[in-house]
């Protein structure tokens, strides 16, 4: 009887269209390790577990996961309706079931999210690999992802949030919530004692360690036009009295126009012109009246100083965009509600206070609250890699509630 069960030649054409869910690279490794063809169509004991594993994937949106129904839905069509046997096909199946099987309990695990820049994941596949065959055989399925699922308080409320006060999915809400627990997932599995997050929505800024919540703060983001980019990565150090290089793109398109139309813009904001190997250049030897966007060869350095742009602290954060966190002259901004306004970058509203945090007391608030004009930058590296979790999530966790925010920029589809 198990030989009409081991049928699959429905699954030949569609299986063949399905995305690929793990690297083929893996799933092998998974079968040479076991040394055998067959991992779940080997007996009918081992195909039960295996339909138990896809009966809780199909039902994962309960856990705010991708619920692949519709291969699952192949897998049992082939199974249950077709009677010729294909050994080829029948390995093909056992490993899109292993493949599934691998993706969900990643997915269970650290979530499934995009940062435009990520360099605090790890890979850990194999980890997944392995836990895989060591909870072939022990105990019900469901116990097995009950015991690997967050546990984290967030989590749960969402989790709650989604089954109960959630019936129509395809909603602004119920996207939101789903990629809620995706980052209270992440956050959990990947953050360390210390972390910062930035929640782009909501425009604040948040220091942990050893998972309270030490400090607090208003930031400025990015305008909707130039948006901050979600980002996992590390400060290393942090850079006092910095001097600013300005982007390009800030360049031609808002200095220089100002500079044409007030010639001594520069001098009273403290700009210099260099070239392309930072050399200064004397700008009243400049024909600024013929320069545009396409053709200006310079950059602008602002000096450093209380009235310099970053403020006098930046936080090096490490990614390919030229963000950080930074202080600012500007403190009136953080009365604003509305603290979308920067090119991209982060404006602390308490950059001494998270400066002291981090360097444990080890800096000199009062020399920075004093610093003047030209004052020499200095660079403090940490003694370890703080986690910057930037995250684009407009909804948060208030004791048991879930409270929305708007969705700035859009990107909630």
């Amino acid at each position: 009887m198990l030989s009409f069960l081991l049928v699959s030649c429905m699954l030949s054409n569609n299986f063949a269209q399905q995305p690929q869910l793990l690297h083929d690279t893996l799933v092998q490794k998974f079968y040479t390790v076991n040394h055998q063809q067959l991992f779940w169509l080997s007996s009918a004991k081992n195909m039960k577990r295996a339909f138990d594993w896809l009966t809780i994937i199909e039902s994962a949106d309960h856990m705010g996961l991708r619920s692949n129904k519709p291969v699952i839905n192949q897998i049992r069509t082939a199974f249950y309706d077709n009677f010729s046997i294909d050994s080829l096909f029948i390995a093909q199946t056992d490993r899109l079931i292993t493949a599934m099987v691998l993706d969900f309990i990643k997915d269970l695990q650290q979530g499934y999210l995009a940062f435009d820049y990520d360099e605090i994941s790890i890979n850990r596949d194999t980890v997944y690999m392995y836990q895989l065959m060591k909870f072939r055989k022990r105990g019900a399925v469901s116990k097995i992802v009950s015991k690997l699922e967050c546990k984290d308080h967030d989590y749960l409320v969402l989790k709650k949030y989604l089954n109960d006060s959630i019936t129509e999915k395809d909603t602004l809400k119920y996207k939101t919530v789903l990629l809620a627990m995706n980052y209270r997932r992440f956050l959990t599995f990947f953050h360390q004692d210390e972390y910062i997050t930035v929640n782009i929505p909501f425009a604040e800024a948040e220091y942990y360690r050893n998972d309270s919540l030490l400090l607090k703060m208003r930031t400025i983001v990015g305008k909707k036009k130039t948006p901050t980019p979600t980002i996992a990565s590390n400060i290393t150090a942090i850079v006092c009295f910095p001097s600013w290089s300005v982007p390009f793109s800030i360049a031609v398109n808002e200095i220089l126009p100002k500079v044409q139309q007030n010639e001594n813009y520069l001098e009273q904001h403290n700009f210099e012109v260099v070239d392309a190997k930072s050399n200064a250049v004397d700008e009243s030897e400049l024909n600024w009246e013929s320069f545009n966007e396409k053709n200006f060869p310079y950059y602008f350095r602002q000096s450093t100083g209380s009235d310099n742009a970053l403020g006098v602290l930046k936080f090096d954060l490490q990614n390919p965009f030229s963000i950080f966190l930074h202080a600012t002259s500007w403190q009136a901004a953080f009365a604003k509600e509305n603290r979308f306004l920067s090119h991209g970058c982060i404006r602390l509203e308490k950059p001494f206070e998270l400066a002291d945090a981090l360097l444990k007391g080890k800096i000199d608030i009062k020399e920075l609250k004093n610093g003047k004009k030209n004052t020499a930058s200095n660079t403090i590296k940490l003694d370890h890699k703080i986690p910057c979790f930037i995250i684009y999530l407009p909804l948060t966790i208030n004791g048991n509630n879930v409270v929305f925010q708007e969705d700035v920029y859009g990107l909630i589809k």
